[in-house]
């Protein structure tokens, strides 16, 4: 995983965010003005969390709207300089996990990346956060798809959301992996950050988490 240099080291054991909270953005207000252009395949994954296809420049106001952050990127491309100093510019975390973009990229990717990657996404410290790849389908769809495992969702809704977003470009292989994946490798990292944040002010997690037995 790479991060951005405004994402330096935290502080100590228990280390706060690097950067003070700021108010959540009124999803309302963000779609109520005609000028906001959001990402393609632009979608809310829950409360603090977002997905969508890659950003362009277009969609930087719309972005600066949703007052993030952090941004996971999924792809292992560097991240364009326009975008790189987007992210700069507005004190956002990026976190790079790069996954090959080619059909049976999952095949490959370990289940202790993809917990890493879901490590950041669970984390309020990094909300309100942007899961992104190229398109927003495949690479962000599996890693939405293994959330919403986490979230204890039946796999047929898991499936649905995840046709709804790659459309026509649906792969049996990227529902093969999250069908796969073991949730209970999670439990740990689950716990843990429940343990810290369960009960934190506006910032209570709102999610029906798996019971491991």
């Amino acid at each position: 995983m790479k991060i951005s240099e405004a994402a330096v080291a935290e502080e100590e054991e228990g280390a706060r965010p690097i950067l003070e909270r700021r108010e959540e953005p009124l999803m309302g207000s963000v779609g109520g003005d005609a000028h906001l252009i959001p990402p393609s395949n632009f979608g809310v994954v829950d409360v603090g969390i977002f997905r969508s296809g890659f950003p362009t420049s277009d969609n930087f106001p719309f972005l600066e709207a949703l007052n993030l952050r952090s941004i996971v990127y999924l792809c292992p491309e560097p991240y364009p300089a326009a975008n790189a100093e987007f992210v700069r510019s507005q004190g956002i975390r990026l976190f790079q996990f790069g996954i090959e973009g080619s059909r049976e990229a999952f095949a490959t990717v370990s289940n202790h990346a993809i917990m890493e990657t879901l490590g950041v996404l669970l984390d309020v410290r990094n909300h309100p956060i942007l899961i992104h790849c190229k398109r927003g389908k495949h690479r962000t769809g599996c890693l939405v798809g293994c959330f919403r495992k986490l979230q204890n969702w039946c796999i047929s809704s898991v499936h649905e959301e995840y046709i709804k977003f790659a459309s026509v470009k649906a792969r049996p292989s990227d529902m093969r992996f999250i069908e796969m994946f073991d949730v209970s490798c999670m439990m740990q990292c689950v716990l843990h950050i429940l343990y810290q944040y369960h009960g934190c002010g506006n910032h209570t997690r709102r999610l029906a988490y798996q019971k491991i037995s």
